[in-house]
């Protein structure tokens, strides 16, 4: 396939099916037929960025400088002058970069994130676990992979177990209606690579709650439990035997990265007991293999990805996933719908439920429900702009309105590993006037992210205090947890304000 002509392709093979090197070697043989300049490679989570990364540079160890991360959590001892250049150029023979900076880079108004975006031409762009593209923006994401591979030489490949229905979407453009299927009979690769069987704890029919959660978990020498909210992982953790493991997204992408390093060496040790509590951080990449999974009701393609972190590597006949009602929803918005639909379809086919056939109406559904599909109105504002002839765009009105990440985050530096050492660089810097942009960068691995409530919340308590603008950082050490990480609950008291809504 890797002959055929430029333009759309789409890889359907099961979580644990070596998609990320299949789809890698199709768009370099590709890209040499067709003299294309570059692999862009587009992840939609920080959290396998790097380990996808070190397995392109275990390919390609005798190129040196080959392969380029682009994202905020690299590890500074991994970056150079050079290769911080090629990044923020996206000049490298392959680059790996997020969903959210390959778009938003797309829409952007700034030089700093538009510098890049020449390199996009004569490119092959392959979109990792692209059924994570945000609903509320798929239409100008799809308009601009159409602009791309028509006006720009460029090739894309959409790479998933799960393929999101794009073309049974009016008004796409015909963006799918001339795709072609890497994978070689999807539906029976499916049934070849099938490693587990999908159970539902009380038939779904109730609700299960978190102690007796915790009973069924403690029974299992070796199990992984996903959850859809911080707290409730933070809760079940606290029931579970000790030496279970935590992640969550309160945990600095440098703690989280330590856990799954020890979370690996137990697994490979045999007769350890292993048991893991998480949020859906751990799914869409992260290698692990485990013989039991528990899943809390969610979306077909969250279930599929929870699928991929048991009997990963086929050691068993069949591995079991046990999907169950949790005791408090999932957070409102897509999650809610999400599972909701989810919780339908699973009810539907007792014997095989993730077929692409069910893949198929879930999308549907879920994209249909949806209703607006550009809640920013970018591409009508895009197209009312084309017959104009004075070019008068409204670039910075199109920065703004989309964004992938819709809520404001806040970041905080929290005390783990060397981060008291780079905020006291920081400060050093900012006094001396110099530019803090690298320092920045650098300090990303030891941030989290909160939203406007509970940074004021820890604000108003003295818990936190400003770094530089824009930046705090966590004068009270105790609201880090050593296993959970930030514990903002932990608070003695907020503002009188803080307690309404």
């Amino acid at each position: 396939m890797a002959e055929a002509t430029p333009g759309l392709f789409t890889l359907t093979v099961p979580t644990g099916g070596g998609k990320t090197l299949a789809s890698l070697a199709f768009a370099l043989r590709h890209a040499c037929k067709h003299e294309l300049d570059r692999v862009i490679y587009a992840i939609p989570y920080t959290s396998i960025i790097e380990q996808t990364a070190d397995v392109f540079r275990g390919v390609f160890v005798h190129l040196g400088e080959a392969v380029v991360e682009h994202h905020s959590s690299l590890a500074p001892e991994k970056e150079t002058n050079a290769t911080r250049l090629a990044s923020e150029n996206w000049d490298a023979p392959i680059v790996v970069t997020t969903t959210v900076q390959l778009f938003e880079s797309l829409y952007a108004a700034r030089t700093s994130r538009c510098r890049k975006l020449h390199n996009l031409v004569k490119s092959v762009i392959v979109l990792h676990e692209a059924q994570l593209l945000p609903p509320a923006h798929l239409r100008p994401i799809l308009f601009s992979l159409d602009e791309l591979m028509a006006r720009y030489g460029a090739t894309v490949v959409v790479s998933t177990a799960t393929q999101p229905a794009l073309k049974k979407r009016r008004g796409f453009r015909g963006l799918e209606a001339c795709a072609r299927e890497l994978a070689p009979e999807p539906e029976g690769l499916r049934q070849r690579l099938r490693r587990v069987h999908i159970e539902r704890l009380h038939d779904l029919d109730r609700s299960v709650a978190w102690d007796e959660l915790a009973d069924h978990l403690s029974r299992e020498p070796r199990v992984l439990c996903i959850v859809d909210r911080r707290d409730a992982a933070r809760d079940l953790y606290a029931l579970l035997p000790e030496g279970t493991f935590h992640l969550s997204a309160l945990m600095c992408p440098a703690h989280r990265s330590e856990v799954l390093a020890k979370i690996r060496a137990a697994l490979d040790q045999a007769g350890q007991s292993v048991r893991v509590v998480s949020t859906q951080l751990v799914e869409a990449g992260v290698d692990l293999d485990f013989p039991v999974v528990y899943r809390a009701i969610a979306g077909l393609d969250s279930i599929a990805q929870a699928v991929g972190r048991c009997n990963r590597e086929g050691g068993l006949e069949l591995g079991r996933v046990v999907v169950f009602r949790a005791p408090q929803p999932p957070p409102r918005g897509l999650l809610s719908m999400a599972a909701g639909i989810g919780d339908r379809l699973l009810r539907q086919d007792l014997e095989d439920p993730l077929t692409l056939e069910a893949y198929d109406r879930y999308f549907r559904d879920l994209y249909w429900s949806k209703g607006d599909l550009d809640e920013g109105r970018i591409v009508s504002g895009v197209n009312s702009l084309l017959a104009r002839s004075d070019c008068a765009f409204a670039f910075r009105t199109a920065a703004e309105r989309f964004r992938l990440i819709q809520q404001e985050q806040n970041p905080i530096l929290v005390p783990w590993g060397e981060a008291s050492k780079i905020a006291a660089q920081i400060r050093a810097i900012a006094a001396a006037g110099r530019s803090l942009r690298g320092m920045m960068r650098r300090a990303q691995r030891w941030i989290v992210s909160v939203y406007p409530r509970t940074k004021a919340g820890l604000v108003q308590a003295g818990a936190a205090s400003e770094l530089v603008p824009g930046l705090l950082w966590l004068d009270d050490q105790h609201l880090y947890d050593r296993v959970t990480g930030l514990r903002a609950d932990k608070l003695a008291e907020y503002a009188p304000q803080e307690l309404i809504f």
